[in-house]
């Protein structure tokens, strides 16, 4: 037996369990270490990883900076600035090894949204078709601050703006539901463009812009905008080309960013009305479910697909929640579900920070009946803690993030789940590749076991599984729960 082989072995897990014995709890596996060796007979459930198959980079994980976020991110730093930066480290640090998520994605609106304190724009003057009077000033500036202070812990994190709503004077005098005027499409391509401008000002990067959050949404108690495809593919074409003709040829373009449910026509004919000129599109999860994404990648399939937005409801089950989060927008079932090679470049959960009650939000907005919850709650008192849509989001993160300061992040590789209890689990595989081209390589797995027989009677198991790789095996007990791990071999 080679060097290469017989050194290879799992090293110390992330684990989450259901319940929160674990949660993304750092240890030795057991026994430790647990070694690959020659192939024996398989486990209750089979892991197959395949690192001749490579699919796409993954961005990361993140949520929404709303106006509410970074109002409560800021307060709770005049109030207790040590907590303030041991819960930015926590969320947003990426250094290898690190007690931290990781995340490394962030959404940013382009005024008001609902979940800010007023309805505004960054240009509210009626009629300044030339926009004389734009102002990102115009957001409160704990918004801008808040994100330096991110961009200080993680200055690789990517940025992506976008706004609720144009201007109201744009559509018909409110930001609140309604349409664009066609006779302004111009003028908000030149909108989006300052704003980029204005960003840049504060250097602050922007990696990605989108043209409307949410396009087929018109109501009347928050900041939002229906956008025919024709609209926003003009709008694109137009923002594309000033972009070209400026510093920001490299920032992406992302179309669509709403359900799952109509990625069969709104994003598709968003492709052939706009001249390529979008890098991909975005997706929520409200309507619809996540395989329905094929409908558009099937016929794009070197377009980029994101994920950005699906908040989580007050009272909701925190394992279920969990569940769902896993199999549904972070792990993507197997390779078998066929849309392995799909599966959004970021992941983004909702919004980062709200209170117990879901607040602040904006007054009068109907948007999140029974409360949306954060992925981290500040409390009053200055404390914070974190919801589920953190565990899901850091165990999956856990495996993408680059092992070298500076270096690659992680790539989605091919994997597969035989045994009799192939059901129990649901696994994505990843390889992290290094600075140095003589350094082995990162491996990692992020496993759901979802056997705990919720349907019936409440009976959690613990799945014993092998896990192959390169003709060698180990064996891992996986309890129901969340568990990422890694190892290490060369490169292919």
């Amino acid at each position: 037996m080679s060097l290469l082989m017989s050194s290879r072995f799992l090293l110390p897990k992330w684990q989450t369990t259901w319940d929160r014995q674990n949660l993304f709890t750092y240890s030795q596996p057991n026994p430790d270490p647990i070694n690959f060796v020659t192939p024996s007979a398989i486990g209750s459930a089979d892991i197959v990883v395949d690192d001749s198959t490579v699919y796409q980079t993954i961005y990361g994980f993140g949520a929404s900076l709303t106006d509410s976020s970074a109002s409560l991110l800021s307060t709770l730093k005049s109030q207790n600035p040590t907590n303030y930066w041991q819960l930015l480290d926590y969320l947003f640090n990426i250094t290898d090894g690190a007690n931290s998520a990781g995340f490394s994605y962030i959404r940013v609106p382009l005024g008001a949204t609902d979940f800010s304190a007023n309805t505004y724009s960054y240009d509210d003057t009626s009629g300044d078709v030339n926009l004389v009077e734009f102002n990102i000033g115009a957001a409160p500036s704990y918004v801008i601050s808040t994100l330096k202070d991110i961009l200080s812990i993680n200055p690789e994190l990517r940025i992506h703006i976008l706004p609720w709503s144009p201007p109201g004077w744009m559509k018909s005098g409110t930001m609140n539901g309604g349409s664009l005027s066609t006779s302004y499409l111009a003028v908000m391509a030149n909108y989006l463009f300052k704003s980029l401008q204005a960003f840049q000002s504060e250097g602050i990067q922007i990696y990605a812009i989108g043209i409307q959050n949410e396009p087929e949404n018109s109501d009347s108690t928050y900041p939002t905008c229906s956008m025919p495809v024709s609209i926003e593919a003009g709008i694109g074409i137009s923002l594309r080309s000033q972009m070209n003709s400026s510093d920001f040829s490299t920032t992406k373009i992302i179309g669509y960013e709403h359900n799952w449910s109509d990625a069969a026509n709104y994003p598709v004919q968003l492709m052939q009305q706009s001249q390529n000129i979008f890098d991909g599109v975005s997706f929520h999860c409200y309507e619809g479910n996540y395989t329905e994404q094929a409908q558009f990648t099937s016929q794009y399939p070197d377009k980029e697909v994101y994920f950005t937005e699906c908040s989580g409801t007050i009272g909701s089950d925190w394992w279920s929640d969990i569940k769902w989060y896993m199999n549904n927008l972070q792990i993507y079932s197997s390779a078998s579900s066929g849309v392995s090679t799909t599966d959004p470049r970021p992941v983004l959960c909702g919004i980062l920070a709200l209170d117990s009650n879901g607040a602040p939000e904006l007054p009068g907005s109907d948007s999140c009946g029974g409360g949306c919850r954060g992925v981290v709650q500040i409390n009053s008192d200055g404390t914070w803690s974190v919801n589920q849509e953190f565990y899901a989001m850091a165990q999956a993160s856990k495996a993408i993030l680059p092992r070298d300061s500076g270096g690659p992040w992680g790539q989605r590789i091919g994997v597969s789940v035989g045994g009799s209890l192939d059901w129990a689990l649901v696994v994505g595989a990843y390889v992290t590749s290094r600075v140095s081209a003589t350094d082995w390589s990162r491996y990692s797995i992020v496993v759901l076991n979802w056997d705990d027989s919720a349907s019936s009677t409440w009976n959690p198991q613990p799945v014993t599984a092998t896990i192959e790789f390169r003709g060698m095996q180990a064996t891992y007990t996986f309890p129901v729960g969340v568990t990422t791990l890694w190892w290490y071999a060369a490169a292919q």
